[in-house]
Formats: C-alpha cells, structure tokens, sequence
C-alpha cells in the first residue's frame, strides 16, 4: 500500500487540525482527522456548480459565490457554465487552503485562480454574504459536509436560521442558493422552506464508478 504523505496542516480558529495529504498521485485534505474532500471523489461538487451555473450561460455579467475552496473543483466547474464576462467570487477562511491550491508544484488549482473571472476573497463566506446585498445570481455553499455534517464549528452558523437569512439577502431576485450535503437533512430542507424558499432535493453520486451519493439542495425564493 502506498503511504500517504502529509503535505501541510493548518488550524482553523476554532481550532481544528486541517491536513493536507497526497497519497498515490492524488490529494485530500481532513478535518480533525475525517477526509473532507479528495480529487478522486469530486463528481458532487462539480454538479453543484453545474446545477447553480448552467441557468445563467447567455447571462450577461454573471456573479456567483462559492463558499468554501475546498480543492477547487467547484469553482473549476463553474468557470466551464460560465461566459467570459461573469465573475466567480471565492469566499475561503483558510489562506493555508489558497495556498495549496496555488501552489505549482500540487498544480491544482493554480490555472483556474489565474482566470481573470475568478476573485478569491481571504474571508468567512458570512462576511462577504453580508458586504454583497443583493450581489450573486447563484450562492454556492459547500463548506465542511454540509448542515448534518458539521467537522468545524465556525461553520455552523451559516446553516441557522440567522445564516440562511444572510444568504437570502445576498441573492439577487431570480437568483438560486445551491447547498451541498454529504447526505440528506430533512431538518434542513425544513429551515429553508420556513425561511420563505422552495427546495429541490438532488442526490448525486460521489464518484462515477461509487455507489455512495451526496445530496444538493437547491433554493430559490
């Protein structure tokens, strides 16, 4: 069996040990020891650009937000729906998680954050939510593993009731919040729709050749 090799760590200000692996000729990162995301299983996060991103192709001056990093693969995904003039706002608390994806020698994400229509914001994606009123056609969440499957506790007040309203406001009128879940949260769904948002419920696979599925909601006034 081929080790993994640790890249680098990081501590989120909670206090969660982040650490960056490469093992076999792939990378993941883990929180307080639990994989939180790989480049062999990212089929998810990369519907989750597409559900949210697909809509506004022909859509002049686009402007989405991801929240949440990660290893890049939604805002890869996005830029791939998106035309030349939308602009795809990365909210990302970690600047040891930018750093790996920028750096050349992991070659990650290093030619997506030189896209011209990417802004990665070194922020909580709650502050950038609040500074943008009324700002994105599309709001991307996925950061830890979703409303049920919180890893790090500063992210759990983006999916409270206080959250959900913070994202509503930052949304344009036709605009679409798309969340993503490592598995169902009925409780959830239920929060949204209180918040005044109808939801569609997408379960989508991990990996093409794995049984195992994630969950996407999506909410629109």
């Amino acid at each position: 069996m081929k080790p993994f090799e640790r890249l680098g760590e990081a501590r989120t200000p909670e206090g969660t040990l982040l650490e960056f692996f490469r093992h076999d000729g792939s990378y993941l990162i883990r929180a307080g020891g639990i994989e939180l995301m790989s480049t062999r299983r990212h089929l998810s996060e990369d519907r989750l650009a597409e559900v949210a991103c697909a809509p506004l192709k022909g859509k002049p001056n686009a402007r989405v937000l991801i929240g949440g990093l990660g290893l890049g693969f939604t805002m890869r995904a996005a830029l791939k729906e998106l035309d030349a003039d939308a602009e795809v706002v990365v909210a990302e608390l970690m600047a040891e998680v930018i750093a790996w994806n920028s750096n050349p020698d992991y070659d990650i994400s290093v030619a997506a954050i030189a896209d011209p229509r990417v802004l990665i914001a070194h922020d909580d994606v709650t502050n950038v939510l609040r500074a943008n009123p009324k700002g994105f056609d599309a709001i991307m969440l996925d950061t830890d593993n979703g409303p049920d499957g919180i890893l790090m506790s500063e992210n759990a007040r983006l999916y409270a009731a206080r959250g959900v309203r913070t994202t509503i406001d930052a949304l344009r009128p036709e605009g679409v919040i798309a969340y993503w879940s490592v598995g169902d949260d009925p409780k959830f769904v239920g929060a949204l729709m209180t918040a005044g948002l109808k939801v569609e419920t997408l379960r989508v696979r991990a990996h093409n050749t794995m049984r195992a599925k994630h969950t996407i909601y999506l909410a629109r006034r």
